[in-house]
Order: structure tokens, then sequence, then C-alpha cells
């Protein structure tokens, strides 16, 4: 029988460091293996999973720390022959058909045991919000962010909890939100470029040829962008260089909000946005972006709906004829309370601010403006599943010290 220095902690299948965490002891029936610990806390695992999950031995690739085993070659052939604790608490395994001994850390298991493992995990905890509530939007500093853990940790877990944050004192420099990106992860390419412009001279707002209406001088009620794509842009960092115009306020509304009083006291309106479909599509040369969906679309997930509410790229009901009133209805009445001053937050952006915050949660909006003066943002989107890697990173990182 290969054993292995049974000093040596074993390794773990991920990049990350676990203290011990002595396990009290174990309890083996047939094809599961029940850990249980001292405080309590208890795991069980099945022979497949703990065979996945061996370091080494065609299971974790000690290099790329991923899963080598196909599933087509988990067999019946491989049996536990024995499983025992070691004297440091970590699991100890004997297999068949060779008799090979793995190990397992007890730490890397209790971490699964206490749910640390799941994708909340290591992440704030959403909370809804109105303008009562969050009278302002949380700022933080843009330089530190650019070299410091905890203040990109700050930023981040706001743009989690509260769905938007404003990064101020920002270089007033074209093209600075790559810089920003590359702190936070890769940047979501789309029709209108990586990087984009939302640039407007009001004595140009009628002019035909941009080809959205944020490039004009019109008001933009509260909306999401892209909901003609299959999952929209996680989260949108809109970088003002220049504000001179009069009027073009931003504002923000907390869709979790309005979902949460739609179910409260409008149950049937939120039945009706959350179900009838609408049809979304980009109009445009050389473009055809099209999709069906509600207005507030689950997509499996119910503490945080995305909403797809861009009524300039809204194009058709998809739905039952006798069921378009209704829908009409209720769409109606969701915009005006999207636009509430109960739930809408309004601020001016100046030079060197970034209004940062969740696409698919957060309407935001603009006033129309008035006068003349010229008003231009950079913007950039980068998908929620980078903003909450990231952050995931930087939490455990700083659980750690």
């Amino acid at each position: 029988m290969r054993k292995h220095d049974v000093v040596m902690e074993p390794p773990v299948p991920d990049f990350y460091r676990y203290g011990p965490d002595p396990i009290a002891f174990a309890d083996w029936s047939g094809d599961t293996v029940v850990l249980h610990w001292h405080d309590g806390k208890r795991l069980s695992c099945h022979r497949f999973w703990l065979r996945e999950n061996t370091f080494g031995y065609g299971g974790i690739d000690p290099a790329t720390r991923e899963g080598l085993m196909d599933p087509a070659e988990l067999s019946d052939a491989m049996q536990m022959t024995s499983v025992s604790v070691t004297p440091a608490g970590d699991l100890r395994i004997v297999w068949q058909p060779d008799e090979q001994e793995t190990r397992y850390h007890s730490g890397w298991l209790k971490h699964i045991a206490e749910g640390q493992h799941y994708p909340d995990s290591w992440l704030p905890k959403p909370q809804v919000w109105t303008a009562d509530s969050l009278p302002n939007p949380p700022r933080r500093a843009a330089a530190p962010i650019l070299d410091d853990d905890n203040a990109l940790a700050d930023m981040l877990n706001d743009l989690l909890c509260y769905g938007v944050c404003v990064v101020e004192q920002a270089p007033i420099e074209a093209g600075f939100l790559n810089q920003l990106a590359s702190r936070i992860g890769p940047v979501r390419d789309s029709n209108f470029g990586a990087l984009w412009d939302v640039k407007a001279d009001v004595e140009l707002a009628g002019d035909a040829k941009t080809n959205t209406t944020a490039n004009t001088g019109f008001r933009l009620g509260p909306h999401t962008d892209l909901p003609t794509r299959e999952v929209p842009p996680g989260f949108q960092f809109l970088h003002c260089l220049v504000n001179e115009a009069d009027g073009g306020e931003s504002t923000l509304t907390d869709g979790a909000a309005l979902v949460q009083a739609l179910k409260a006291s409008q149950p049937e309106d939120y039945e009706i946005l959350s179900t009838r479909r609408w049809i979304f599509f980009n109009r445009g040369p050389g473009i055809d972006h099209r999709f069906s969906a509600p207005i507030i679309d689950t997509l499996g997930r119910e503490d945080i709906p995305t909403i797809r509410a861009f009524y300039p790229v809204r194009a058709f009901p998809d739905m039952p004829d006798n069921e378009v009133a209704g829908a009409y209805a209720a769409l109606r009445r969701f915009h005006q309370l999207a636009d509430d001053a109960r739930f809408e937050l309004t601020f001016r952006l100046g030079p060197g601010d970034i209004m940062c915050f969740d696409n698919r949660r957060i309407l935001h909006g603009r006033k129309a403006f008035s006068g003349s003066g010229k008003r231009h943002l950079q913007g950039i989107y980068i998908d929620r599943d980078e903003i909450q890697s990231t952050a995931r990173a930087v939490n455990r990182g700083q659980a750690a010290i």
C-alpha cells in the first residue's frame, strides 16, 4: 500500500489556504461517509464525490486544481475499504481495487460543512432600498481602489449590497474606465463597443445620425440596458468627463424595492409583469438583436430578478391578444412607480464621478437637457459573475489576514 507522509497537511483541490479544523469522528455506511465536528457541524459525503475530489490519483489535477475524472469512468469497483480520522483530524480513506490511501484536509471539508462553497458565500447580502433608507448612493474615492484590495472590497461590496456606488475623484481622462476594469474583471463587449460614449451636445440633440436615445437631450425614464440580450450585462460603469448642460440629472431606482412593493400591494401586476412576455430588439444598421422575456425576469433567481425595462427597444407584445390591455396597464403602473419620488434618487454627476450600478437590478435614467452645453460620459459593462468573483477573492483575502 502506498501512503502519504502523515506529517504534512493534505493538499486541497483549490488555491485557498485552510487552517486545520479536526474532525471528531466519521460514520461510514455503504456509499456514504458522514463527518462530525466537535461544534456539531456535520457533512455527508458520497464515495463518488470523495473519489472525484481526491488530490491526484486521477481526481484533482495538482496544477489546474480541476477535476480529471470523466463521470463515465466512475465504477462500482471504486469502493472504500477503510474510513478513519487521522491523529491530526483529517479524513483518511483506502480505496479498492489498488489499496490506494487518500487524505482530505479537515479545514477544506469544514468550509463545505459551513456552506462556504455556495455561490452567495463571501458576498454581502443584498439590501433593498428606497429614497428614505438610502437618500444618497455610497461614495468611494477612486485612487485607493486602484492599489488597495481593502478599498476595492469596499466598493465591490457596496455594489453587491445596494446595487450602486459612486466612485469619485477619478481622473478626467477618456479611457480611465479600462484602468478601473483591470482591477475588477473583463469588460463585456456589445454592439456599442467595449468602451462607449454617451456624448450629447444639446444643440444637436435632434441629430438623426445617432444610433441611441442616450446620445440625445431627451429625457430617459428609469430603465435597464440591453434587455434585447438573453442575459443583459450585469453591471454598468458611467464615467462623467464633461457635464455643462442645464438639466440631465441622473436618477436611480432599486428594482428589487419595486418588486417587493408590487408583491405586497399589487400582486396581480407582479404576476403579469413576471409572466407576460414582450419582444425587445435593437434597430440598427447591421445588427438585429432580439429577445422575448417578461419585464420582471427571474432567470431562475427570485431574490434579485432581472428587470427588462428599456422602452425604446421594447417593440411588440408576445402574448395572446386578450392579455395585451392588462399587460399595458401593469406596465404603465410599473413605470409610474419606478419614477415615484419614494423610490427614485436624483443627483447630478460631476466630472470625475463614476456611477457604478447593477444594470439588471437598478433602473437608471436621466432628466432632459435644456439650454446649451456639452455632456460627455464614457461607459463599460462588466458581467455580474466577474464582480462576484473578484469580491469573493478580496473578501476571502481580508478574512485570511
